[in-house]
């Protein structure tokens, strides 16, 4: 009788909390804009937060600047590198992308389909699944044109009034928000305390200083990534392929964007980056790129982003993915072949951020249990503490 109560209680018990997990993601579910904005405001706030401490250190006759001050300051910067981002680099991009979306690219397709044609005769003989009208050159304009096609955007749009209305909301609340975040350094913490029991109140205090320790690091560094991905293949495209300013700068910022992407975003990068860079030369009016045959300007492009790939590889990701989070490699990567299994490519762009929060959580409330002691056996691999 006894223990048919306790299962009855155990019963109710787990039904309440999957009641209340199911209300809770209803609720998120209702206000996720709400909640997007927020998180955009953390991101930002972690961005900052180095900048606030570099701007606490300047005095001026003995005397710091206030906290809003500072946040005001460091929101500024970034809200300024930014802008400046999107207006040099955006419209260079975009004007790339335009082309080949809507521009004519018949005479592209014309000098590469000689050089292209002992290949195209070898993929049909080899492949005859791909018919007798197969060109790979086609395939590959096909394909850049769905990846970059405009037209895919504007049922997400709507209306150019209705974005921009909703861009200008949601870029208010995120600057707001993220004000208070910087200015106030525990506000957030205080608000996620307010939710839990007293006796995790420690301890939810710990983790949310670590996940912001690590995470601050990780955004940081991947900024960093992106720019120094987009200087090396900006120099190597201007300077050695010589494809002129504006080609270079939009195919390096196309590709260190790609980069963001663990594993895989490389791979795109590099085969989209020379597919752009073979598509500008030979369908622009002018002479652009170095005056080569064309497999020979090919592999100039395919050395160019390799090589900035070898320098991320071995220089840039050990830096970001290992030493800002503090995980080991080969943790990392099967946590990206996990997500990527399930959730695609672009699902791995946030596979690393939520693994540290769900790897400090489970360190920080589970960290008696075996397997969670052996993949985290000491504190300092999360801890938030000065090195």
């Amino acid at each position: 009788m006894e223990n048919g109560v306790r299962y009855t209680e155990k019963l109710a018990k787990y039904i309440l909390i999957a009641t209340g997990a199911a209300i809770i993601l209803g609720i998120c579910w209702f206000f996720r804009d709400i909640i997007t904005y927020i998180l955009a405001a953390v991101v930002v706030s972690l961005i900052a937060k180095p900048l606030v401490k570099i701007l606490k250190k300047v005095s001026i006759k003995g005397r710091h600047a206030p906290d809003w001050l500072l946040a005001v300051l460091s929101l500024i910067l970034v809200l300024a590198c930014f802008f400046t981002f999107a207006y040099v680099v955006v419209p260079i991009a975009g004007g790339i992308i335009k082309n080949i979306s809507f521009g004519s690219l018949e005479t592209a397709l014309k000098t590469m389909s000689v050089p292209l044609a002992d290949l195209n005769s070898f993929l049909i003989r080899t492949f005859p699944r791909l018919g007798e009208g197969f060109r790979l050159e086609v395939a590959i304009v096909q394909e850049l044109q769905n990846l970059f096609n405009l037209s895919q955007f504007s049922s997400l749009i709507g209306s150019a009034a209705s974005f921009f209305t909703n861009l200008a909301i949601g870029l208010f609340s995120v600057v707001f928000i993220g004000f208070f975040f910087i200015k106030d350094d525990g506000l957030f913490t205080e608000i996620v305390c307010a939710l839990v029991p007293d006796r995790y109140e420690k301890t939810t205090e710990k983790a949310i200083s670590d996940i912001g320790h690590l995470l601050s690091r990780y955004f940081i560094g991947v900024l960093v990534e992106i720019l120094g991905v987009a200087l090396i293949n900006f120099l190597g495209l201007s300077l050695i392929a010589r494809l002129g300013v504006n080609a270079a700068l939009g195919i390096a910022v196309i590709t260190g964007i790609f980069n963001v992407i663990p594993y895989v975003g490389p791979f795109v990068g590099i085969v989209t980056g020379t597919a752009l860079g073979l598509i500008i030369k030979y369908s622009s009016l002018t002479s652009l790129g170095l005056d080569v045959s064309f497999w020979a300007f090919t592999a100039i492009l395919i050395a160019i982003l390799y090589f900035t790939q070898l320098v991320d590889n071995f220089v840039y990701q050990p830096l970001i993915y290992s030493t800002s989070i503090k995980a080991k490699p080969l943790e990392i990567f099967i946590v990206l072949l996990v997500v990527g299994y399930i959730g695609g490519p672009l699902a791995m762009i946030i596979a690393i951020p939520s693994y540290t929060v769900v790897r400090v959580i489970a360190f920080r409330f589970f960290g008696h249990v075996k397997a969670i002691k052996r993949l985290i056996p000491d504190e300092k691999l999360i801890t938030s503490e000065k090195e």
